[in-house]
């Protein structure tokens, strides 16, 4: 079982990235994913959240509108488009899984965690 983060870099404010975040082991179709991230120095923060039984999707109000959440199930992967980045959304970015689907504010009690992909965004 394993959790495949990717797509992180380096990019200038107001430029994108795209991140995915591949299952194997098992399938996505029946849990929430979920992406957090942590800078240096703050705490985890829950990013964005898909349930991949209705494709319904949770948002922290620091991404709304700029970063979107999607799933592949054919690849088993979803995907976090992030667009019109700024310095601030500098940090390691996670994916994780719970099963069921997504809660108000996205993945509670994770079953299983990926690794981190470095995104720094340069002003």
């Amino acid at each position: 079982v394993q959790l495949q983060a990717s797509g992180g870099g380096l990019v200038q404010a107001g430029g994108s990235l795209r991140l995915s975040c591949t299952a194997s082991g098992f399938t996505l179709a029946y849990y929430a994913v979920g992406w957090f991230r942590q800078a240096p120095g703050k705490e985890s923060e829950g990013v964005s959240c898909i349930s991949s039984s209705d494709e319904s999707t949770v948002y922290a109000d620091s991404v709304k509108g700029r970063f979107t959440i999607s799933s592949d199930n054919a690849r088993n992967t979803v995907y976090l488009q992030m667009n019109s980045l700024k310095p601030e959304d500098t940090a390691d970015y996670y994916c994780a899984v719970e099963i069921g689907p997504c809660g108000d504010y996205g993945i509670y009690d994770p079953d299983y965690w990926g690794q981190g992909t470095q995104v720094t965004v340069s002003s």
